[in-house]
């Protein structure tokens, strides 16, 4: 009985300190509602749509009155041959973001971090952020007017005598153009955080680096990127938990007929399968295949992490 009562002491005393807490910090949480309401609306609440996965959905019918078939929408995707050549291509581009993608923006970051000239970096980092800013209505414009048979690359080209490439009708360069292109658009936003983690690092580090003969590639290996590594660890995890999430907007708008058998990926089938074609139940079961690959690598990662003395819980 003493041992219950000193449980119940403790509770009281840490629901005391929660309310005083709130209380003193209450401006601080009431700027976090928006956030929590956002998350609540447009991410655990639709999550209860994961259920037409399981039925034969139909759109008049609604959840309620959709007769329940079980898993074999999964077994239909899994059994239909264009969703492998779908899968294999989404790997294939995740893959190659991942490994040319994910550290174009530390290495920006460390660049930068070198520039001295404070007028130059601003304007530099200025130009590097402005792609972030375009739609990818407007990067797609872009791509295919330098890329274009009368572009400024088949131009260049042509001054080395060199024929003209149709280089968005080819198989062979639409996974380059698709990583280069996502590259240039968010490389520069991305930096934001890594500059502002190495703005984090106490100066006096370097100083004694310095006097201790370390040249800027040494201050780089061994003081900037280990202090680094717990942002770039959170980012990777980050990114992995989307690994099959490429997006929508960009292969879209870069993607032609003649290019359907390398850049066709999850995103573009769903959006023809399901909004086109009004296979619901199929491209939801799709979601939710890719959401559960998504939480297994991200689980699998931390779990690596967590070795490290990092991770993300």
């Amino acid at each position: 009985m003493a041992v219950h009562a000193d449980v119940l002491i403790k509770k009281k005393s840490l629901i005391r300190l929660y309310v005083e807490n709130i209380k003193k910090n209450w401006m601080l949480y009431v700027m976090i509602i928006p956030g929590i309401l956002f998350y609540i609306i447009f991410k655990f609440i639709p999550l209860l749509g994961s259920v037409i996965a399981f039925q034969d959905y139909q759109i008049f019918k609604g959840i309620l009155g959709s007769p329940w078939v079980g898993l074999e929408n999964f077994k239909f995707i899994f059994t239909y041959q264009d969703f492998y050549q779908v899968l294999r291509n989404t790997l294939m581009i995740a893959f190659y973001q991942l490994i040319f993608g994910f550290p174009a923006p530390i290495i920006l970051a460390l660049l930068f971090n070198e520039i001295r000239l404070m007028v130059f970096k601003r304007t530099v980092q200025s130009l590097f952020y402005l792609p972030h800013f375009l739609s990818w209505v407007v990067v797609g414009g872009i791509v295919f007017e330098l890329l274009a048979a009368e572009g400024v690359i088949n131009a260049v080209r042509e001054l080395f005598g060199a024929e003209p490439i149709l280089f968005m009708q080819e198989e062979g360069y639409f996974r380059s153009i698709v990583v280069i292109s996502g590259i240039w658009k968010g490389v520069g936003w991305g930096t934001i955080i890594y500059l502002a983690a190495i703005t984090g690092i106490n100066p006096n580090l370097y100083e004694a680096a310095v006097m201790d003969g370390a040249n800027r590639w040494k201050q780089i290996r061994y003081i900037t990127l280990p202090l680094l590594y717990p942002t770039i660890l959170t980012l990777f995890l980050l990114n992995i938990g989307n690994f099959l999430e490429l997006g929508f907007d960009q292969i879209f708008n870069l993607l032609t007929p003649m290019t359907y058998s390398v850049g066709d990926i999850i995103e573009t089938y769903v959006y023809r399968a399901g909004v086109l074609q009004g296979q619901f139940s199929v491209t939801t079961a799709i979601g939710l295949f890719q959401s559960v690959v998504g939480f297994i690598l991200l689980w699998i990662f931390n779990r690596l992490a967590r070795k490290s003395g990092q991770g993300l819980w």
